[in-house]
């Protein structure tokens, strides 16, 4: 497992925003932000709740989502969120959310 950003949410629309169909959420490219954040910027009409639309979260690199996920209470998904990019959003006993995901290469240019 490899630290790879912190998500932090916005209302505000950011350059360089990709929309992810799957979730109706817009997200900056976390690779080219100095300090690894992305921002997340839900449409109205985005199926998600709770914990994963109202808190930030952690993100890690994992060589498998099936194994690094064992034992956390999943939020949401796993999903497909890029081409290539496998997600999933967990909740921790402590109450922290965390994505976790899976991906070859640059998840911005995974496929």
């Amino acid at each position: 497992m490899e630290f790879s950003h912190i998500g932090l949410i916005t209302d505000e629309p950011r350059d360089g925003e990709v929309f992810v169909e799957a979730t109706r959420v817009w997200v900056t490219d976390f690779t080219k932000h100095p300090h690894r954040v992305e921002w997340l910027r839900f449409e109205p009409d985005s199926p998600v709740t709770g914990p994963v639309r109202e808190q930030s979260h952690v993100a890690f690199h994992v060589d498998s989502l099936e194994e690094a996920s064992r034992g956390l209470n999943c939020l949401l998904g796993p999903f497909t969120a890029l081409p290539g990019v496998e997600v999933g959003f967990y909740l921790t006993v402590d109450g922290a959310v965390v994505e976790l995901m899976e991906y070859e290469g640059d998840p911005f240019n995974a496929a």
